[in-house]
């Protein structure tokens, strides 16, 4: 692992670095904040899935996220979104297809499949690093994302309930398998068989059998994505006759920026807090 950069801010330390990825088979790059009280214990964590066309650092430089989260004692994890290098495929036109958009799933396609493991990266690899170099609590884990990171956010916790102790997200995909704006893409990563698609599709998997205890979702009621990617009412209504606990918020006027992003984090950090034993 090499450190690219470290700075402090408010009394904690952001760092960006970067590591050879047997997952993604390329060098990958993460962000990482680290709270002042990890100077003295271990602190739990917090990932942050970025969206579409998003690296690491958009939250970093955008979310306003390190101010709290220093009060707070979390640590913040912000991968980024998609293998990178030349030697990766791509669809230079397609922004949703390719660099920035990995959806946080393991390809099985061509060309795509050598290095397209983001679940994997997210989920395995990238969790054993993160306890390795820094002082971090895991078995104290929440994830929340944006948009794409929504989506993965929300399919890696319903995959994985005994690991992570919550999950919220901002204006989310929740139905990829479904959506104009996802499912292509989710065709040339895992083809043409829908049914592998539904390991990757938060409505799917709950339908399916999967469960976590409660979700908090924001979401922009001027979003230009709503109508076509978004849809978070389909999640509202998979949950129906389930355990499932969902804290659904629709916000007027807002859109899918980061301006959005940004007016309720604080909500969302103090949301993951509370259940990993920090407030």
């Amino acid at each position: 692992m090499k450190v690219i950069s470290q700075n402090t801010a408010f009394d904690g330390m952001q760092g960006v670095y970067a590591h050879e990825s047997d997952a993604c088979k390329c060098e990958m790059t993460f962000a990482v904040f680290v709270p002042p009280q990890a100077i003295s214990e271990p602190r739990p964590v917090l990932w942050y899935l970025s969206g579409l066309t998003c690296t690491h650092a958009n939250v970093m430089e955008k979310g306003e996220y390190r101010r709290l989260a220093s009060e707070l004692g979390l640590i913040i994890v912000c991968p980024d979104t998609s293998p990178r290098g030349n030697e990766v495929p791509d669809e230079l036109t397609n922004w949703q297809m390719g660099k920035g958009a990995g959806f946080y799933l393991d390809a099985t396609e061509k060309p795509w499949a050598e290095h397209y493991q983001m679940y994997s990266y997210i989920t395995e690899e990238l969790p054993s690093l993160i306890s390795q170099h820094f002082r971090a609590d895991m078995s104290r884990q929440g994830i929340f994302g944006h948009s794409m990171g929504g989506h993965g956010a929300m399919t890696i916790a319903l995959k994985n309930p005994d690991r992570f102790k919550s999950c919220s997200a901002f204006a989310p995909i929740v139905q990829p398998s479904m959506a104009d704006w996802s499912a292509p893409a989710l065709e040339k990563y895992l083809g043409a068989d829908r049914s592998a698609w539904r390991r990757y599709d938060a409505c799917a998997l709950v339908e399916d059998g999967a469960r976590f205890p409660e979700f908090l979702i924001d979401q922009g009621k001027a979003d230009s994505f709503l109508e076509d990617g978004l849809r978070p009412w389909l999640f509202e209504d998979a949950i129906k006759g389930t355990d499932i606990a969902l804290t659904l918020r629709m916000h007027e006027r807002y859109d899918h920026s980061y301006y959005f992003i940004s007016t309720f984090m604080d909500d969302h950090l103090k949301w993951h807090a509370k259940r990993l034993g920090c407030l």
